[in-house]
């Protein structure tokens, strides 16, 4: 574990405190967690991205068909 010194408003430590008792842990300890939640999020998140991206393109019509009419998409009839 590493220290870290950080700088608050004092309505936000103030929240920090009463959020940490709440959990019965330290202030400490709920920043380090909140922190490493962020940091998972956003590694899972670029992970998810560059799979996305990972993935060639897919071309849904071919050249010079007409894209379909709004009715056509739409059409409820044709569903029951």
């Amino acid at each position: 574990m590493k220290n870290v010194t950080i700088t608050v408003d004092e309505e936000v430590a103030r929240w920090a405190r009463v959020e940490a008792a709440r959990r019965e842990t330290s202030v400490s300890r709920l920043v380090g967690e909140m922190l490493a939640e962020k940091m998972r999020a956003e590694t899972a998140y670029e992970i998810s991205r560059e799979a996305f991206f990972a993935i060639p393109p897919v071309r849904l019509s071919q050249p010079g068909d007409r894209y379909p009419r709004r009715e056509e998409l739409h059409d409820r009839a044709g569903l029951r």
